[in-house]
């Protein structure tokens, strides 16, 4: 039997076309229940997910399946009906919620079916004339509702719905159906926590009317309505609303800056009325203001707990004078694209608008990290059921929750998830979804930090283990030399591993061998041997799938956040020493004497197996290397190594590439406790460079191999050179320092920097050196064929043509490069996800973003021991003035790698004497008459304060 579906589609090219497919229903698709009748039951045994001994089975609609997700992973939720057309709407409206229900789906503990019933004789449904598909696909989910009470009609079912009319036409049609929170009521008994995981206001939702009527006061209009989607679009269509991602202050919820290309930079928002309910990441639509309005960003720095002062009163006169300031901006993304810069008047006025609609939330669908606010006014909240949460993220208001376990939550690490944010509310409407632990805990607060940086911790599925080799494994020679041909038995090379210590996941190693004895005389020949994980990992499995999902691997302080299974990342492909391993290896031809490449001798890539000769750490190879004692092969083959990498460092600084610098630290963990011992910044050796070296020309070698073989499918890693502009920063800094910058080039730039010294400060270059990083974009991974030639260079390291090769253990790119490799090499046919130009795209931005969210995490993972740390001991030591305000000093901390606000001590003085702000000159002249300009040296004291909704920060003091 057949019908015809049709539906309406938007083309690339915007075209609107109308689809008409031949559609089949069959007959022999059954309910998923052994208790069904012998037509519906089926005789596969296999596909009896829903449990005979359940007290009903339960049939969601779709407003169900998008925003109930919290609820539906309750443990207590089991044996529910998947209808294919709730499972397509969701795919089509929300790929994360898309992908949560199938991995519920695939769960097994959970009984979740998934019945197609739009190929189901009994269950389609041809639209009727004037039918919207809303009100089809809702009628569908009633007709299968009613089929499953036939065919099993031993058991209740349920209909699940938060939409009103569809809860009525059903309880018309015969149909038992429920809305979510009376469905939660009535297991109250057995789960009460499942009333706090209801998404939004019931439609038949007391609780919540009552609560309304008792805040009678909050529910006069407190926001401007949004403009409908056709106002926005026509008004960004005609020139009068600006479209652009919001960015806010890392310390406030109420000031942030929209791009717009149309003035020429950033549109600044200040206050809660002009933000109108819009939050850090939403594509929002923004007026501008009449130009008498536009304002001058703040010189302040933000002081502990102001970042919600305006929650309940709109106080532009004191946002005015504020701005908020990272601790610890580590990496180049946090820099400012200068187009706030480009904006400004003479007088340092910037366009300043207001939102008017909300183009896309960027609501996290996982929720925000947050606590109970137990502030000023929140007196009580330990016996309400209506409360406020205040975010870990400072970015974000207090989020408004309904819970009744809040006498135990008083104290904990909750995750709470954002659901509506109506005009007469003074903060978003959420809900409670779990508690992570006690507040101040550190598994509790790293729980937090993976949350907010959206990192996943969860344990690898059986399907993905199950890609695994066994353990024990060893290399076989039958299966691995003699079955692959192609394959070179390198066991007898002298090869060795350098490593931080504790390294157990190690992707590369390195060899030199003279070629004396072989007719060429001066001459060397240097391996780099990467982990042959494309022997492990193949395209189309759980495993892969997974890999690419994740996109790397993620380190923190006291953990490692693997992108594969242990048994492979620290065993089967970590080239340890001693063991035979499989290797994909890239040989060069060395002048001993320049230390350089020789000329017109092209790399030679192969699969390989060794045999690590030893797995050294970074300190142990730099000792054997100084040692005029160690004459041992291996010391040797060290230094003809390290040799060359100085010779290839010098080449590419000649060329341009810039030497550039970060707050990096690195933490002494006690291993019985994991609780830090001491922190510094990290140590970097001359065997941290030689390795660094080998890598790049491993990595520059992949590049031009896949791009020469696949000219627009390469994954490659551009550095995009930063606009004149973005420089802003560091040539004012300079300015103010009596130092002369040159910017015009990547190579003029760096000699600019190399010449940049302080005889009597040690600090001074490695200052200016941060305070350039934060001036470029990052380097991002993209597809050759999107790029021109021009596009692809990578900036900092002034090479034409960049990617990864040599980490495929902990990074998906490498992975990817090495398919292309070998594909190139013509060891095995491309698979078909390589020659797809908008499949390589699809992975090029996850890796992108997985890249940017495993760096956040590190980062916070970084402050959040470093407050353990100074929880314990206060400390005096040197510091740097960086950045001065009208308030007081961003300092940066050499010793323990630290950048955080000094506030002055008397700037709460009374009086009309105010410290004295010189922005073109970067001093500031404190009530005191004390004078500071940027890269000043002075002496602090670090400590922990504690604030409230339990944070706290680093207190730096000046002595």
């Amino acid at each position: 039997m057949s019908a015809q579906r049709s539906f309406v589609k938007k083309t690339k090219a915007g075209r609107v076309m109308k689809v008409v497919r031949e559609h089949y229903l069959r007959d022999d698709i059954y309910v998923g229940c052994e208790l069904a009748t012998e037509e519906y039951r089926g005789p596969d045994q296999s596909t009896w997910k829903l449990s005979p001994g359940a007290s009903k089975f339960i049939v969601i609609d779709t407003n169900v399946a998008l925003h109930q997700l919290d609820l539906l992973a309750h443990k207590s939720i089991a044996d529910v009906v998947v209808l294919s057309v709730v499972l397509e709407e969701c795919r089509n409206r929300s790929k994360s919620s898309y992908d949560r229900l199938r991995s519920m789906c695939q769960d097994p503990t959970k009984r979740f079916f998934v019945f197609a019933n739009e190929h189901h004789r009994d269950t389609y449904i041809k639209a009727e004339p004037g039918e919207s598909p809303n009100d089809r696909n809702d009628r569908a989910i009633r007709v299968a509702a009613k089929f499953y009470q036939r065919a099993i009609p031993s058991k209740r079912i349920v209909l699940l719905t938060n939409d009103r009319g569809n809860l009525l036409r059903a309880k018309e049609e015969g149909v038992d159906a429920l809305s979510v929170r009376q469905f939660a009521r009535e297991h109250a008994a057995d789960a009460p926590e499942l009333m706090d995981l209801v998404a939004g206001n019931d439609i038949d939702d007391e609780d919540v009317a009552a609560a309304a009527a008792d805040d009678a006061p909050s529910a006069k209009r407190i926001f401007a309505e949004h403009l409908s989607a056709s106002q926005m679009a026509a008004g960004i269509k005609g020139g009068t609303l600006h479209q652009g991602s919001l960015r806010t202050g890392r310390f406030s919820p109420w000031e942030g800056y929209v791009g717009s290309d149309a003035v020429g930079g950033d549109i600044m928002i200040v206050g809660r009325t002009d933000m109108n309910r819009a939050m850090d990441g939403d594509v929002v639509a923004v007026e501008l203001l009449p130009e008498s309005e536009w304002r001058r960003p703040g010189t302040k720095i933000a002081k502990p707990g102001e970042e919600h002062k305006d929650d309940k009163e709109d106080d532009k006169e004191d946002d005015k004078e504020n701005e908020t300031v990272s601790l610890a901006p580590a990496v180049a993304e946090d820099a400012d694209d200068g187009s706030a810069v480009k904006a400004k008047r003479e007088d340092g006025v910037v366009p300043t608008g207001r939102v008017v609609g909300v183009v896309k939330r960027n609501w996290r669908e996982r929720g925000y990290a947050a606590c109970i606010d137990l502030g000023p006014g929140a007196a009580g909240a330990a016996a309400a059921s209506r409360l406020l949460a205040v975010p870990q993220d400072r970015r974000l208001p207090k989020i408004r929750i309904q819970t009744r376990q809040a006498a135990a939550l008083v104290d904990q690490r909750i995750v709470v998830v954002i659901d509506s944010w109506p005009a007469d509310s003074p903060y978003p409407e959420g809900h409670y979804v779990k508690s992570l632990g006690k507040l101040g805990d550190a598994d509790a607060e790293t729980a937090a930090v993976l949350l907010e940086a959206d990192v996943d911790d969860r344990p690898f599925a059986p399907a993905v283990h199950a890609c695994v080799p066994p353990l024990p494994w060893s290399f076989d020679e039958r299966t691995h030399l003699q079955a692959q041909p192609h394959r070179e038995d390198l066991r007898n090379l002298r090869v060795c591993s350098v490593d931080p210590p504790g390294c157990r996941d190690i992707d590369d190693a390195l060899s030199c061998r003279p070629l004396d004895d072989e007719g060429m005389p001066g001459m060397l020949e240097l391996g780099v041997h990467i982990a042959d994980v494309t022997s492990f990992l193949h395209p189309d499995t759980a495993m892969d799938d997974e890999a690419k999902r994740r996109g790397t691997t993620t380190y923190l302080v006291q953990r490692r956040l693997d992108m594969l299974p242990k048994p492979l990342t620290e065993d089967i492909c970590s080239l340890r020493g001693g063991v035979e391993r499989l290797t994909f290896s890239v040989f060069f031809r060395f002048d001993a004497k320049t230390g350089l490449p020789v000329p017109g001798v092209e790399p030679r890539f192969t699969k390989a197996v060794i045999k690590s000769a030893a797995a050294l750490t970074y300190a142990e190879a730099q000792t054997m290397m100084d040692d005029p004692n160690d004459t041992s092969p291996l010391a040797n083959d060290l230094r003809r190594i390290n040799a060359c990498a100085r010779s290839l460092r010098k080449r590419r600084i000649d060329a341009g590439a810039l030497t550039l610098a970060s707050p990096e630290v690195r933490f002494e963990m006690d291993k019985e406790t994991n609780q830090p011992l001491d922190v510094g910044m990290y140590v970097t050796r001359e065997a941290n460079q030689m390795v660094e070296e080998m890598m790049l020309l491993a990595n520059v070698a992949s590049a031009e191999r896949i791009l020469r073989a696949f000219p627009s499918h390469a994954l490659l890693r551009r550095h995009p050179t930063p606009a004149p502009r973005m420089f802003d920063p560091l040539l004012k800094a300079c300015r103010a320092a009596g130092v002369d910058v040159d910017v015009s080039t990547s190579k003029k730039l760096a000699d600019s920097l190399d010449a940049a010294v302080r005889p009597d400060d040690q600090y001074f270059n490695t200052l200016l050196r941060i305070v350039a990083t934060r001036c470029m974009s990052q380097a991002v991974y993209c597809v050759s064929g999107a790029h021109s030639v021009n596009d692809r260079v990578h900036y900092g390291l002034a090479a034409p043509l960049y990617t990864h090769f040599t980490s495929p253990i902990r990074r998906y790119a490498d992975v990817v490069v090495h398919r292309l490799l070998n594909a190139a090499l013509g060891l095995e046919r491309a698979h078909a996800s390589l020659q797809d130009s908008e499949a390589l795209k699809a992975v090029s931005d996850n890796i992108n973003v997985r890249h940017r969210n495993s760096q956040m995490a590190a980062r916070a993972s970084v402050e959040l021991h470093t407050h353990i740390f100074f929880r314990k001991k206060a400390a005096e030591t040197e510091a740097r003035v960086i950045r001065v305000r009208a308030n007081g000093l961003i300092v940066f901390v050499p010793k323990f790698g630290i950048e955080a606000p000094v506030l002055f001590d008397d700037e709460e003085e009374e009086g009309d004497k105010k410290a004295v702000l010189d922005e073109e000159a970067m001093t500031v002249t404190t009530k005191a008459g004390k004078t500071w300009k940027v890269f000043d040296a002075c002496k602090v004291c670090i400590q922990i304060e504690e604030l409230a909704a339990g944070r706290s920060r680093l207190a730096i003091k000046i002595l």
